[in-house]
């Protein structure tokens, strides 16, 4: 069955408390990205993983993509850790991947106490595999493969895939407290207020500007409300600028600090940022 098997980054770095805080943040953020999608999943987690199950793997894809905190997916075959099991499924797996005089490789990981090593995955998942493609003439190179076969077995569940989707990574929206960002229908502040977010910062949006496009990674994006909002909360105030620009930025007039996200960065590189952020990849 296809499962969709997540990772983390810096997550994985804090202490245990805060890691497993950030991980439920996580958790939360998926589901409503998911929700507000209307794709239908079962979001579970256990160690340094998050899986996804869901009737429409590709929608699901799309959606958690937006999440930020993922560092990468993959869309997985599930099966149970057992060597028999994993042979049997990467050789069924390996089918329609493999065509006629290819090279591949296997690279396994594990973690628990299957009582096998990750090279014994190796050796006898990439033996199942030529196997079962002897008659195409596929050959085993470990150096410069055609084709790369992934194998991670955890406690007693292991999943067969062939790729890593690399995502935005960085920290769970909503981690790191609340921020005000102007949008003024520059690129520059668009992307400065979508780089605070992949820091874990929850963006309240001011300005004229048109701040739909940061709406997709976050559900809660709203503009803010002096009259509703504690503005004591507010933790600073994101501009988006280059280092040009910044000398016009009256700062004084701030009691709370202000970050210029975008100063080091080139034209070219906001626009190419701010082209990923309007599509939502």
């Amino acid at each position: 069955m296809a499962i969709l098997l997540l990772r983390y980054a810096e997550i994985g770095l804090k202490s245990t408390p805060v890691r497993r805080r950030f991980e439920s943040t996580l958790k939360d953020n998926l589901l409503n990205m998911l929700m507000e999608d209307g794709v239908e999943a079962l979001v579970t987690n256990k160690g340094a993983r998050f899986y996804v199950e869901a009737t429409d793997i590709d929608a699901a894809a799309r959606s958690i993509r937006k999440v930020f905190g993922i560092a990468s997916f993959s869309v997985a075959e599930e099966c149970t850790s057992k060597m028999e099991d994993m042979c049997a499924v990467a050789a069924e797996y390996s089918l329609s991947r493999l065509k006629e005089g290819q090279s591949f490789a296997v690279k396994a990981r594990r973690e628990g106490s299957q009582g096998y090593t990750s090279l014994d995955m190796g050796r006898e998942i990439g033996s199942a595999i030529f196997l079962a493609n002897e008659d195409k003439g596929v050959k085993v190179d470990l150096t410069d493969p055609e084709v790369t076969f992934y194998a991670e077995a955890r406690d007693n569940r292991a999943f067969i895939f062939q790729e890593y989707v690399k995502c935005h990574a960085g920290l769970p929206v909503g981690t790191q407290g609340k921020v005000i960002a102007t949008i003024d229908g520059s690129d520059r502040s668009l992307v400065s207020a979508w780089l605070m977010m992949k820091r874990g910062c929850r963006i309240m949006v001011e300005g004229d500007g048109d701040y739909s496009p940061l709406k997709q990674y976050d559900t809660y994006l709203r503009p803010f409300d002096p009259d509703r909002d504690d503005k004591r909360r507010i933790l600073g105030h994101v501009m988006g600028t280059d280092l040009e620009g910044i000398k016009d930025v009256d700062v004084s007039k701030y009691d709370i600090p202000v970050f210029f996200p975008t100063i080091g960065m080139t034209d070219d590189e906001v626009s190419a940022l701010a082209e990923i952020i309007r599509s939502g990849l």
